[in-house]
């Protein structure tokens, strides 16, 4: 006989920052001693969101920031900026609703960090919008679909199995299951390090995952970091398929930004620091760092910050990756050789090219806000702005039109951007027709090469938060982390980082930090499981898990 306790004996449920009741808490280094973080100054270069994580983080704690951003606003890579479009909103009616970015971004639920970096602006987070659902076209017709697929692992991949056309029984049956259910060992940073050496088509290959399975499932991946599959780090991939289906309960749904990036996050987020007793410098590009007497120095494009920048306690390094590049060319101080070396060794990936295209016309009911695509030419993406996007849907209504975004990323260089750019815009046509005749009130194109390769190369040698000189720290998207985080959640998450190595040095307290789980959830069910497919026949399971003898 079982016994129920009533509920006020429950044992109560940890608390999480989402739904996966094993999200990890990483705890911030103890502080000891009498903080001196009050008496600090601190440079942040660069102020996306690896660079406003880390001011905010100082700020909080006492320490007087300095933020320097290249760019004329905030945001970095996330920033947004207002375009005049005919048919807006007059400028008299307030601050203009049409603007232009560099294309969505995907605030997944597993973005703990990020999220906690903007619910200093926003508490309840009513400022992000659920996406009901992520359908993912194949050039056959096929399509997939993440929308009745439950979280919690493993049901999430196998009911996402059992529904895609993308993977068959025949499919299943050429699969290398014991390096399938090797996607299941992880334990990170241990995974990123096994895999150095090997690509994401390497692996793909070596796993034999179906051609359709490839593309829509696991290529959606590595696009996203706007690399080819033949270059993109299979320990980075492993990561992301762990994060989104095998190790965290949060699923592959995601929220985006109810408006325009700068209006609903940075330009708040920036009044925040100020509140803070933050001095932020917008238009300002960092020359070089060296010291005076033992002292950092900031060399800048504005002669009147000279004095501001003399004597300095640590420097937050935070620009994009090939800013970070100059910034360390140009300062010898910096480091040592090897840790030198290794910044200027760090690749920049392929171009992309973003196309937002103002209609007259509205698009057919039940457009997807967001359609990823593959084999379809250069078209990785599109969105439809207008249905998320608060600036693009008043634009919409005003106008009885549509705001419809195209997306390629990793262009060959040997493709020019018209050629991608009337690509797109014949697959659009052919998905949706009812735009082909209809009148572009204005269009922006954006080509930029400026987001950091995460290639194939050695993890442990890739720059991490630390450096040689205990008083610059990194932060970035392009930074080693330890935790499987990526892209935005990894600009957060290192940017915190590097704030609370600062901290922890000056006897402060620092900022407690949540990642995914970074082991497998289920141990025993994965040895078991691949003990059992190693007493099956052998064919075609020859060499090592990490892609070794692999065919195409």
């Amino acid at each position: 006989m079982s016994l129920l306790l009533p509920s006020r004996f429950a044992r109560p449920r940890r608390w999480t920052p989402g739904q996966d009741v094993r999200a990890e808490r990483v705890a911030a280094t103890p502080p000891t001693g009498v903080s001196s973080a009050q008496d600090r100054h601190v440079v942040v270069v660069g102020g996306g969101i690896a660079g406003i994580s880390a001011a905010v983080a100082l700020a909080e704690r006492g320490v007087r920031v300095t933020l320097l951003e290249a760019g004329p606003r905030l945001g970095g890579r996330v920033a947004a900026w207002p375009v005049e479009v005919p048919g807006g909103e007059p400028p008299t009616q307030g601050a203009p609703h049409d603007t232009m970015s560099r294309g969505f971004h995907a605030f997944f639920r597993q973005y703990y960090n990020l999220r906690a970096l903007l619910r200093r602006v926003d508490p309840d987070l009513s400022g992000l919008r659920a996406i009901d659902d992520y359908p993912l076209l194949h050039g056959d017709g096929s399509r997939d679909s993440f929308a009745s697929i439950p979280r919690q692992p493993p049901l999430n991949i196998l009911g996402f199995v059992a529904k895609s056309p993308s993977f068959g029984l025949t499919d299943l049956a050429r699969v290398d299951l014991d390096r399938a259910l090797g996607l299941l060992d992880v334990d990170f940073p241990r995974t990123f390090v096994e895999y150095d050496g090997v690509s994401a088509q390497d692996l793909l290959d070596a796993v034999r995952f179906p051609p359709g399975m490839r593309h829509l499932a696991l290529e959606v991946f590595a696009r996203s970091f706007f690399a080819d599959p033949r270059e993109f780090s299979a320990g980075e991939l492993v990561g992301m398929f762990h994060t989104y289906f095998l190790g965290s309960a949060e699923g592959l749904l995601f929220d985006v930004s109810a408006d325009d990036f700068d209006s609903r996050w940075w330009a708040p987020l920036g009044a925040y620091l100020y509140r803070l007793g933050a001095r932020m410098h917008v238009g300002m590009r960092v020359r070089g760092i060296d010291r005076v007497e033992g002292r950092l120095r900031v060399s800048t494009d504005g002669a009147d910050l000279a004095a501001e920048l003399q004597d300095v306690d640590a420097v937050v390094l935070a620009p994009d990756r090939a800013g970070l590049q100059k910034i360390v060319a140009a300062s010898p101080d910096l480091g040592d050789e090897a840790w030198r070396a290794a910044v200027e060794s760090q690749r920049i990936a392929p171009r992309f090219i973003v196309q937002r295209l103002w209609f007259d016309t509205p698009t057919r009911p039940g457009t997807p806000p967001f359609l990823g695509t593959a084999a379809l030419g250069y078209l990785d993406n599109v969105s439809a702005v207008h249905l998320f996007e608060d600036g693009a849907a008043q634009w919409a209504v005003r106008n009885g039109g549509s705001v419809v975004e195209l997306h390629a990323y990793a262009v060959p260089d040997d493709v020019d951007d018209a050629t991608v750019t009337r690509d797109m815009r014949g697959h659009l046509d052919r998905l949706h027709p009812e735009l082909v005749d209809a009148g572009v009130v204005h269009e922006e194109v954006i080509v930029a090469r400026d987001c950091p390769l995460v290639g194939t190369d050695p993890w442990a040698a890739r720059p991490g938060v630390v450096t040689p000189d205990p008083d610059v720290v990194l932060a970035g998207d392009g930074i080693r982390c330890e935790l499987p985080v990526a892209l935005m959640e990894r600009a957060a998450t290192t940017g915190f980082q590097a704030a609370n190595h600062l901290l922890a040095g000056w006897g402060a307290a620092g900022h407690d930090l949540w990642s995914a789980p970074t082991h497998t959830r289920f141990p025993r069910a994965t040895s078991a499981l691949r003990a059992a497919v190693r007493t099956l026949p052998t064919r075609g399971r020859t060499g090592a898990r990490t892609g070794e003898g692999a065919s195409s």
